[in-house]
């Protein structure tokens, strides 16, 4: 078995080594693309979608799926995302970064920059495109690594891949007035760009550009008193509003709320989502409005809503810790077995941001703490766009479209 295994290497180390020969020297003519060998397989699980943020660049988040075929470990040393058609590179990570964004069979929490033999992960990619730069029409990924098996440093282009730059759903409101904050929103936060599943016999990332609402008060405060009950978070009750004229496809209002804190266990699948509202906006876009109040939903299946109807208010039901919006955009019904869309609001201020991060907002929401903000000075107006992570939206419409002088 060992000298089979050497064998097998042996034989891959030579067709990747004569894997440039010329036409000439095979024989082969015609314009086919002569085959190479390569010691990893990759293809990129969705094609990545234009998003503009409110930082005013355009976005790119995907997800690249890389398997190993060889008998033993893959070192990954350098991952670049290459404009297809330049070839210019738009993102370079070396050693450190992939050991960040690669997950082992895309399991959050197995972040590693090696893949073992035959071992498959997934590199949860984000492209930030410099302001004004063109968009890409495809993308390559050139890889740099060692075979161990091999004993030989390789480098290989692979997955291309099709960029898709087309209008995007522009959205209304989810809420009514100022000092709500992005949660783990776009796009490194990884709580739902990396929220990857394996649901019926595939990979489904629903969540990709899903945001949690929540909501501060006049002192930058998440919650105040008795951290266990939810009538003291600043955002609940708050009235949900359809963001898009649509019919309801799916709705749910009986499940209680959970007690702050904690994420529940063993709740079924099924129950993730708490009370919610899925609203079919056409063009194949479905708006998931999750974990809200129960009793509070207003609509049922079948209905149509216009922009800006109330449909429920904010809970804490489902697989939830806190009160809170969570709202994303998805190519199906169900708010988990699909692949997550991109999407706009037409208008809204940014008046700060949680410039200390995710941690700050962690601790925010489990103690009551006030959360460090940086504020703008003059707040940022925004058409168009999707704001950042831990953004602070007001959603009142700017002076100048209120007729204020």
């Amino acid at each position: 078995m060992r000298f089979l295994a050497l064998a097998r290497a042996v034989s891959i180390l030579a067709l990747l080594q004569g894997g440039a020969a010329s036409a000439a020297e095979t024989g082969r003519q015609g314009a086919a693309e002569a085959p190479v060998m390569t010691p990893l397989v990759a293809d990129v699980l969705a094609p990545p979608r234009v998003v503009p943020m409110s930082d005013g660049r355009n976005h790119l988040v995907y997800e690249l799926r890389l398997s190993n075929v060889l008998d033993g470990r893959f070192d990954l040393t350098r991952l670049s995302v290459l404009d297809g058609g330049s070839g210019r590179p738009l993102l370079v990570l070396d050693r450190d970064a992939i050991g960040r964004r690669l997950s082992l069979g895309g399991r959050r929490g197995s972040e590693t920059a090696s893949l073992g033999a035959s071992q498959f992960g997934i590199v949860f990619l984000h492209v930030s495109l410099d302001d004004g730069a063109r968009v890409p029409e495809t993308l390559v990924h050139e890889i740099d690594g060692f075979a161990e098996p091999l004993k030989s440093a390789l480098s290989m282009r692979v997955a291309e891949t099709p960029v898709i730059d087309k209008p995007l759903p522009v959205f209304g409101a989810p809420l009514r007035g100022q000092g709500y904050i992005a949660g783990d929103g776009c796009c490194d936060s990884i709580r739902h760009v990396r929220a990857l599943l394996p649901l019926n016999g595939g990979f489904r990332l629903a969540q990709r550009f899903a945001i949690d609402w929540e909501k501060l008060d006049d002192e930058n405060r998440i919650v105040r008193g008795d951290l266990k009950d939810v009538r003291n978070y600043v955002i609940y009750g708050e009235p949900v509003l359809a963001v898009a004229d649509g019919a309801v496809v799916g709705a749910r209002n009986d499940l209680p709320d959970q007690i702050p804190g904690a994420l529940p266990s063993n709740l079924a699948i099924a129950e993730a989502d708490g009370n919610f509202v899925v609203i079919d906006i056409g063009a194949g876009a479905f708006v998931l409005n999750a974990h809200l109040k129960p009793g509070s939903v207003k609509v049922r299946v079948g209905d149509r809503v216009t922009r800006g109807t109330p449909i429920g208010e904010v809970g804490n039901s489902g697989n939830s810790q806190a009160p809170h919006l969570h709202l994303h955009v998805m190519d199906g019904p169900d708010g988990l077995v699909a692949n997550g869309l991109p999407y706009v609001f037409e208008a809204f201020t940014i008046s700060a941001e949680a410039a200390a991060g995710t941690a700050d907002f962690d601790q925010a929401e489990a103690t009551g703490a006030p959360l460090t903000l940086t504020r703008k000075s003059p707040a940022l107006i925004v058409r168009k766009a999707l704001p950042v992570d831990l953004s602070i939206v007001d959603w009142q419409a700017p002076l100048s479209e209120r007729g204020t002088p």
